[in-house]
């Protein structure tokens, strides 16, 4: 069972008996209570649920919780998952056995983690806490975190400590996202100190920096990493022909799913 189908009959629980303990899950699908406190987290973000200490209760009285399938099917919740997962599945496609992975932190890369803990004999670099916790589930991988200052919102650690731990890392490559990517500036955040993102592509052989369509002429405050250090853009075949030429002629890999 995967976790986007655990997550569903999650919810199916709270729509019978309008209550879960994480304790409870834990048990029944085997998997540690952390794996389901992160459950609990990311479908109380989808607003289907409110977790309380030890569990979490279903927020609507009078009408079943909506399934996890059916907020996908609303048309502006599936532009934004359904295109991230092509985007995720095909970043997959340029790991092979025994290669060493830096993932960081962002929305995308968290549903690279969801293939990524389908495969054996990896090793995973990630700053995100959230990633981590996906594919501690798979004891054939071998999982590091970096340390440093936890970013409530982004459940990622920065700051020189999480930027030390990179010290001396040979990767072969790094999946990055962003809030914005511009032909000119390269890809971009709303947010600040994200200096770790620099330090990561030092550390990889490859760079591909993974954004959906949406992402494409918006710009961020601050830049992430420049266009230069990208080798390969994975994105979804949203983006339109005039901007997929203008990384083309960066001498960008642009790759459209």
């Amino acid at each position: 069972m995967n976790a986007s189908e655990r997550r569903q009959q999650i919810i199916d629980i709270l729509n019978m008996k309008g209550t879960v303990l994480v304790s409870d899950l834990s048990e029944q699908y085997g998997v540690s209570e952390v794996t389901i406190r992160t459950d609990l987290r990311l479908l109380e973000k989808q607003g289907v649920l409110s977790r309380f200490h030890g569990g979490a209760t279903k927020i609507i009285d009078n009408d079943d919780i909506k399934s996890f399938k059916e907020l996908q099917l609303e048309e502006r919740y599936q532009r934004f998952i359904e295109a991230k997962k092509r985007i995720a599945i095909e970043a997959v496609k340029h790991v092979k056995e025994g290669d060493i992975i830096i993932l960081d932190s962002g929305s995308t890369t968290m549903l690279i983690a969801e293939e990524l803990v389908k495969l054996k004999h990896i090793t995973v670099i990630t700053n995100s806490l959230t990633s981590a916790f996906i594919l501690s589930d798979n004891s054939d991988i071998m999982l590091f975190i970096c340390g440093g200052t936890l970013r409530h919102k982004t459940r990622s650690f920065h700051g020189k400590i999480a930027e030390q731990s990179l010290d001396g890392i040979s990767a072969d490559i790094l999946f990055v996202g962003a809030d914005g990517i511009d032909a000119k500036r390269g890809i971009t955040t709303f947010n600040e100190g994200y200096t770790i993102s620099n330090i990561m592509a030092n550390a990889a052989k490859k760079v591909v920096a993974v954004l959906d369509s949406s992402k494409f002429g918006r710009n961020g405050i601050n830049i992430v990493l420049p266009l230069n250090k990208l080798d390969t853009i994975i994105t979804d075949s949203g983006i339109d022909d005039r901007c997929r030429q203008e990384f083309e002629q960066q001498g960008v890999n642009l790759i459209a799913v």
